[in-house]
């Protein structure tokens, strides 16, 4: 199954938004799946329930002809919310953008995204500040460590290229403190995996640096490019958490990135 048979876009009438609602109709464009467009506001404020209505109106507006359901949503927060409505309709990926006053074409994470990344039920993606996304996906990128959760990622992610028919790449992280011997076999293995079962050549890459910024910045990385990262093994089953390396990478990437929960199937 690819990510994308189901999106809830988080929107607020802001370029984060504006950002995440483009990036959910260009991937259900692609899937073919079901768009939700949702707005979060806050319990006993009709207030706000109005300008969530109107919000909606901004993106159905925005969406032009795109078919999509618009939902006004109460919630004590917004993450929360859209974590409890992906699990009431069945979602499979929650899609929001970038927290205002970060940098242009780097993802920032707000009160909002920071929930997802540690607590939500179903896969999460954050779009660029400004990004635009291409008519379809050139590659998918998967960051991978050698533990568990990445492995089953591997599978994951291979089944997805060979659906969507892009390649698939597998980077790791060379800081200049791991042996790069091992990290290599590592990757090899990964490698071998993705071909055991799916029979997708994916490729392979080591991204050296002083630290994960850097290292991005030494892969290329052409539009349509997404970057997955598996769930750290401290998430809670079924939920995504993302450890201190994924972070950093997430916050330095130039394309969106998603977020697998740990045990996704």
């Amino acid at each position: 199954m690819v990510i994308g048979e189901h999106v809830v876009v988080g929107y607020t009438n802001d370029p984060g938004g504006h950002d995440a609602l483009a990036l959910g109709a260009a991937i259900t464009r692609v899937t073919g799946g079901e768009l939700t467009v949702a707005t979060i506001y806050p319990p006993g404020s009709p207030g706000l329930a109005v300008e969530a209505q109107a919000n909606l109106a901004h993106a159905a507006e925005a969406l032009g002809e795109v078919p999509a359901e618009y939902l006004a949503f109460e919630s004590r927060g917004s993450g929360r919310g859209l974590s409890v409505l992906a699990s009431r309709i069945r979602a499979d990926l929650i899609v929001v953008g970038s927290a205002q006053g970060g940098q242009r074409g780097r993802i920032a994470i707000g009160s909002t995204g920071d929930h997802l990344l540690h607590l939500a039920p179903e896969a999460v993606m954050l779009a660029p500040a400004g990004y635009e996304p291409p008519e379809a996906p050139s590659r998918l990128t998967l960051a991978y460590v050698h533990r568990p959760q990445a492995d089953e990622a591997v599978e994951r992610v291979a089944q997805a290229a060979l659906r969507l028919g892009v390649p698939m790449r597998l980077i790791t992280f060379d800081l200049r403190t791991e042996d790069a011997g091992r990290l290599r076999d590592d990757l090899a293995l990964a490698v071998r995996l993705a071909w055991e079962s799916t029979g997708i050549e994916a490729e392979a890459e080591t991204a050296e640096g002083h630290d994960v910024a850097a290292a991005l910045a030494s892969v290329e990385w052409p539009p349509g490019d997404l970057l997955i990262c598996a769930a750290s093994e401290d998430a809670q089953p079924h939920r995504v958490f993302l450890g201190e390396v994924a972070m950093k990478a997430l916050k330095a990437s130039a394309c969106p990135v998603a977020v697998l929960p740990r045990g996704f199937s």
